[in-house]
Order: C-alpha cells, then sequence, then structure tokens
C-alpha cells in the first residue's frame, strides 16, 4: 500500500502540522493520509461505479418523517432506518449490489493497522484481525450543507469495528460515547485520504458529522469531475452478523 502518512495541503508542498495516527478514545484510532492519493481517485471512482448500481444516492427517510440531508448508496446489505435487508425496500425495490471483495480486503488492512495502534479495536471478535470479515458498505455523499446527526451503529449484532474512509471535502466529525448523545466527546477533523476505526469499547459510541469544513475537494488531490468542490465522500465498512 505503499507509506502512509499525511498527504500535504494544496499548494504548499509540505505539511506544516502534521497528523500522526491518534488513539481518540479507547477503541477508536484516526489514521490521517491512510489513502495514497492515486488510492483515493481509485475509490472514488468506485464510488461512483458503485451508487450508479445501486440506482444512486438516496437520502432515508427517518422515523418522524424529515429526510436525512445525506445521500447514502448500499452495497452487501441495504440500510434504512433503523433495519437491513437485501432489497432496497424504502426504494424500487431493486435488489442490492454485492459487497465489493476488494473493498473488503482494502477495509481490512486498515482494521490491521488500527490494532497495532489500539488493540482494543479487537475486543469481542473471536479470532482477531483473520476473522474481520465485512459484508456491507454505506457510501455517504455530502454535499455543501449535510450534516449527520449524533447516532450509534447498533443494527448488527457482530461486535467487529466499523471501517470509514473519507474523500473530497474536510468534515469535522464527533465522537462520542456509547452511554448517551451528549458529551463528552472529541472532535476530530477528517481529510480526504484519512482513515477511522471504531471497535471494542468503542464500538457502540455515539458519532456524527457536524459540519464540513471547506469548499476544497481534496487538496487538490481528486479530478472535480469525480469528486465535486465542496463534496464529501464516506465510505462505512462495517460487518453486520446477519445471515
Amino acid at each position: 500500500m505503499g507509506v502512509r502518512g499525511s498527504a500535504p495541503p494544496s499548494g504548499t508542498g509540505v505539511r506544516l502540522l502534521p497528523r500522526p495516527p491518534a488513539v481518540v478514545a479507547p477503541g477508536a484510532v484516526h489514521l490521517p493520509g491512510w489513502l495514497l492519493p492515486a488510492e483515493q481517485r481509485r475509490l472514488a471512482e468506485d464510488c461512483n461505479r458503485w451508487s450508479d448500481a445501486a440506482g444512486g444516492f438516496r437520502c432515508p427517510r427517518m422515523p418522524n418523517g424529515t429526510s436525512m440531508s445525506v445521500g447514502i448508496a448500499c452495497l452487501g446489505w441495504h440500510w434504512y432506518p433503523y433495519r437491513y435487508s437485501r432489497t432496497v425496500d424504502d426504494g424500487d425495490g431493486r435488489l442490492v449490489p454485492p459487497f465489493p471483495g476488494e473493498l473488503g480486503e482494502l477495509a481490512r488492512r486498515v482494521v490491521a493497522e488500527a490494532a497495532r495502534l489500539e488493540p482494543a479495536i479487537l475486543v469481542g471478535l473471536e479470532g482477531g484481525v483473520d476473522a474481520y470479515d465485512p459484508d456491507v458498505a454505506l457510501v455517504n455523499r455530502y454535499l455543501p450543507g449535510s450534516r449527520m446527526g449524533l447516532h450509534a451503529d447498533r443494527e448488527e449484532p457482530s461486535p467487529a469495528p466499523v471501517v470509514s474512509l473519507s474523500l473530497g471535502a474536510a468534515a469535522r466529525f464527533r465522537f462520542g460515547n456509547a452511554e448517551r448523545r451528549g458529551p463528552p466527546y472529541t472532535d476530530v477533523v477528517l481529510e480526504s485520504g484519512d482513515a477511522f476505526v471504531f471497535g471494542g469499547p468503542a464500538r457502540r459510541s455515539f458519532h456524527g458529522v457536524p459540519r464540513l469544513l471547506g469548499p476544497a475537494a481534496s487538496d487538490g488531490l481528486l479530478d472535480e469531475a469525480i469528486v465535486p468542490a465542496g463534496v464529501r465522500l464516506n465510505v462505512t465498512v462495517r460487518q453486520t452478523g446477519l445471515s
């Protein structure tokens, strides 16, 4: 996969403030710049292809009748509040596109690297990294003004860690605790190419994206024909434990 690290901001050549990997909370790890520029471009192209196969990005309707501001395309399983199905039950009923094996392998490498920094992310997963077998991905599209409220991923019986990969516009990511939506929480800036992993004691923690942080698509790394300026793509990979 090459040498990992933070990509420099556009036009500077060097990053004045390096962003080292960090344990944000017990069981939660931020890996800045984990995807190299070529990998970001390839994954962004894949996201566009996957969303087309899924019938485009849909903004799920919440139980209270409001619609999410984030568009979602699903692979492997279709998620909508708050359940999974093999067909797009809240849309046109089509079969969900299969989960890509290459995305599972990419997520497995992220988990392995994060576990070296914070072994607690594997707590509860018998067999460790070798047993990590993701089967669903949510490709989330954030347009300018989109946000994601604090929520916990609790529809999956599996305790396996969640992997998040960011492309495009930077975002403020809020990572909280497993007891309630309120404080304490930590705000982390996620830039294009960053990975974030949470599992073990952090697996059911509340998290969200209060806001995007700027119009730049990706520090100049992504063609605007792939990810337009101001748009963020987030690929969330999970192991459901569903049969």
